[in-house]
């Protein structure tokens, strides 16, 4: 790696080795000043992977509070005067936030609101889960919620409400994903009838992991995991589970009791560290005291607290003040040098939100080049209003303007933006961290919808055909998307940079493919956010697709072995999405529940795709709806076509499949006749998301290439410099790849060396022996046969006994239409397998000595 390797300090939690913990008195503190009170009119709000307060990121510096034995009144909190000075103590030692498990009474968020704490407030449904089964006398407990959330209503003291705690395993077995679910969502939706502006979460654990709440604001969990490399490998899991959604770990910590309080504090100094690390938004340590009442008796094997049932300090709570202190990132890292990449083409219209966005960065080192594509609008003259490197060029496309970017940087690291995105403050943190914590030569994050875009846009976010990364493991990335990615400046001059032929998209697929090829890999960074605009029109929504197809065509011909036989992209990885490729309606997901329901991480298992899915999202699919649709109207003149109408049905079962994805989305709670229309509309793009991706394949200009004929043939090589047959083989296939050939190898089961694509078609296949006679000389032979494809045949032979049948039956007209299409078919399949031999014929002397 090319960093300079005294950053790795900013991978160095802090420890307690030969030196002492810090020194922490075991007298009852005194009361310290009270903090600011809290604004009343800034309510907490979730965007993207974090929380605001107004518009400061508000990260949660937690602990847990309770539960408490009941006082006379009922309340399970303490005495005021106890709990005013609990508050005191925190608000003195960092912590900027309390989670309770019960409702707290008015004059409790008084007093946290005096210390500028807030709280995150439970509501203990969990308690009422049995009721699902046994509903005589149950409790209304959407009634329950909505008294609860009365009391608190507005105060500037609550940070979120939390919709239970922990429902069991068991308990969700019992009665099932799908009810568990809709419980908590009807409780959600009574938060929010009483308090429309109030933050909602559940606080899950490992257990029910497979729990789908997507209409939560933020993402709830509780992990007891002692070993830093499982909490930390954990965690990037539950980003993925959170998706585009904050994550908050609202329970960690461990037990003094049984390991010392030396190793307690150590463990929740990292436990910390590691949790922001890795992008959460926040965490509560549990729990601020080792008082605890639970089950109607206080509970005295256990001691997780901060403090000690009399309030007296324990190591843990200055290890948690320095860890709280010192993150999300500490001061005493040494940054890396990165050069922020802008390429713009005519894009006044978003550019300015991304250079505010850009001047709000968080970082020490850093420049910022905008490589100007020749633009014909006001777009230089907007940038010419911020203290940025501009670089005007002539109209070359985006990979040269990439290239011209990561040439003209001076940092270690190039970090890629789009005009139409902007980043988060701390991007460039995010990103760096991961850097400096791993060996990947490429980091890219998420990339978000930004909230007001309107509602096409909505539409467009949850429709197929958004930038999206795809992930191998929940660390280790396929493809991050142009918007978001950064890589090592030394890693890009390795590979030759960007690729120029691709001038409006899949630049990023191919270095992507490039770096991994030699060698690299890429990391993504859950919190390293960018703000990414959709297209706000279906127009413009169109022709992104249709030049995403375009570029799916130069990809497909520049790494064929990458793609499937449908068109597709053959990911070894996971798109993580809104839309990625369905499964069958009909074939359900599983959940892991281990034996007798006691795993203690349940996991839900999707379905993989089926061969219908995959049909769904193949563009080239259209075609023989298309072929079948002409064959039914035909089918006026000649009865026998009729029969193309079943056919025709049982092509669009795929499509119907694609609706149903759409169908399927969870849309926001709005009223029914504004959710009726964005489901609609987001129908419609997900059909025609295939037919511009069809579009953009067909009407892409092909590079001239020289025409080259042959046919099938052999040749025999006498060499005598003996080189390795792999090598010579290799010396073929960069010499056709050299001449815009679109190759690939054969696998370990076929009996060919190389395949050369002449077209959709047809092609040619290469096999090469190597005879050995001594002293270093070989004789190479060589061989090439014409390989029509086999759909191209079936097309063909198809449309020709189509053909004949009207002719026999004197139906004139169809013959005419299908003997002429057959026609075109042959001559085109002759035409891709003679084009490919001969570009074989031109290749294979490269397998002979020079």
């Amino acid at each position: 790696m090319n960093i300079d390797p005294s950053h790795v300090a900013a991978n160095r939690a802090l420890t307690f080795g030969e030196s002492e913990l810090p020194f922490v008195s075991n007298r009852r503190s005194e009361i310290p000043p009270a903090l600011p009170e809290l604004d009343p009119k800034q309510r907490p709000a979730a965007r993207g992977k974090f929380l605001f307060v107004g518009d400061e990121k508000f990260h949660v510096r937690g602990v847990t509070y309770g539960t408490f034995r009941p006082q006379v009144d009922g309340a399970e909190f303490p005495a005021p005067e106890v709990v005013e000075r609990d508050f005191a103590l925190m608000a003195a030692h960092g912590i900027n936030s309390c989670r309770t498990y019960t409702v707290p009474p008015r004059w409790m968020l008084d007093a946290a609101a005096r210390h500028g704490l807030r709280l995150l407030v439970g509501i203990p449904v969990e308690r009422h889960i049995g009721y699902l089964t046994d509903r005589k006398g149950a409790p209304d407990t959407a009634r329950v919620v909505r008294a609860g959330v009365a009391a608190c209503a507005g105060h500037p003291a609550v940070l979120a409400y939390a919709i239970g705690n922990e429902i069991p395993a068991s308990s969700a077995r019992w009665h099932g994903r799908r009810e568990v679910e809709r419980f908590l969502e009807r409780l959600f939706h009574a938060v929010r009838d009483e308090d429309g502006e109030a933050l909602v979460t559940y606080v899950n654990y490992p257990s029910t992991e497979y729990l789908d709440l997507p209409f939560l604001d933020f993402t709830s969990f509780n992990v007891f995991l002692e070993s830093r490399a499982p909490l930390a490998a954990y965690l990037a899991r539950l980003q993925h589970i959170a998706g585009e959604r904050p994550l908050v770990l609202t329970e960690v910590g461990l037990d003094s009791l049984r390991n010392g309080d030396a190793a307690q504090a150590r463990t929740l100094d990292w436990q910390i560290r590691t949790s922001f690390a890795e992008g959460c938004a926040g965490l509560y340590v549990y729990s601020w005291t080792d008082e605890w009442y639970r089950a109607g008796e206080d509970v005295f094997d256990w001691k997780f607290g901060l403090t000690d049932r009399e309030r007296s300090a324990k190591p843990a709570l200055a290890a948690v003040q320095a860890a709280y202190g010192d993150t999300p990132f500490s001061a005493d890292v040494r940054w890396p040098r990165i050069s922020v990449v802008v390429c713009t083409y005519n894009g006044q219209r978003t550019i300015r939100d991304c250079m505010e966005g850009v001047r709000r960065l968080r970082y020490p080192d850093l420049e910022v080049i905008v490589v100007n594509d020749g633009s014909k609008d006001q777009t230089p003259a907007i940038v010419g209003e911020y203290d940025v490197r501009l670089i005007s060029t002539e109209n070359h496309g985006l990979s040269a303007a990439r290239n011209t970017g990561w040439q003209a940087a001076t940092g270690e690291i190039v970090a890629y933006l789009d005009d139409d995105a902007y980043p988060d403050p701390d991007w460039l943190t995010h990103l760096a961290a991961t850097f400096l914590r791993s060996t990947h030569v490429g980091v890219g994050g998420p990339n978000i919808a930004p909230p007001g875009d309107g509602k096409i846009a909505k539409c467009v976010a949850l429709a197929p055909g958004n930038p999206t990364h795809v992930m191998l493991t929940d660390r280790e990335a396929e493809h991050i998307p142009g918007c978001n990615m950064a890589f090592q400046r030394a890693a890009l001059e390795a590979v030759g940079g960007f690729d120029p032929r691709f001038r409006v998209a899949g630049d990023d697929v191919d270095i992507c493919w490039s770096l991994r090829e030699r060698g690299g890999t890429l990391g993504f960074s859950p919190a390293a956010v960018v703000w990414h605009h959709r297209r706000n029109s279906v127009r413009a929504y169109w022709k992104q697709q249709v030049g995403y197809g375009r570029a799916e065509g130069l990809l497909e011909r520049k790494w064929p072995e990458k793609y499937t036989a449908t068109g597709q992209i053959a990911w070894a990885g996971r798109l993580y999405g809104m839309a990625s490729l369905p499964a069958a309606p009909w074939r359900v997901a599983r959940i892991y529940h281990g034996i007798w329901g006691f795993a203690p991480f349940q996991r839900l298992y999707a379905p993989t795709p089926t061969w219908l899915g995959a049909m769904a999202l193949a563009p080239e699919w259209y075609l023989p709806i298309f072929a079948l649709m002409l064959m039914a109207g035909l089918g006026i003149k000649w009865a026998p076509l009729l029969l193309a109408i079943p056919l025709l049905a049982l092509a669009t079962l795929p499509l119907l499949l694609r609706a149903s994805v759409a169908a399927r989305i969870a849309f926001p709670r709005s009223l029914a006749r504004r959710r009726i229309r964005q489901r609609a509309l987001t129908a419609v793009l997900h059909m025609l998301h295939p037919l511009a991706r069809l579009y953009g394949r067909l009407s892409r200009p092909t590079a001239p290439r020289p025409a080259r004929w042959g046919r099938w043939g052999s040749v025999a090589l006498w060499c005598e410099q003996w080189r390795d047959p792999a090598e010579r083989l290799s010396r073929i296939e960069r010499a056709l790849r050299a001449a815009g050939a679109a190759t690939r190898k054969g696998d370990e089961f076929e009996r060919f060396d190389l395949e050369v694509r002449g077209g959709l078609l047809g092609g040619a296949r290469l096999l090469m022996a190597v005879e050995e006679h001594g002293r270093g000389m070989q004789l190479v032979r060589v061989r090439w046969w014409l390989k029509p494809s086999t759909g191209g045949v079936a097309l063909t032979a198809g449309l020709a006994g189509v053909a004949i049948a009207a002719i026999v039956t004197t139906a004139w007209i169809p013959a005419a239409v299908f003997g002429a299409a057959a026609l075109w078919c042959a001559w085109h399949e002759s035409i891709d397998c003679v084009r490919a031999a001969g570009d074989i014929r031109h290749a294979v002397p490269q397998a002979g000595d020079d």
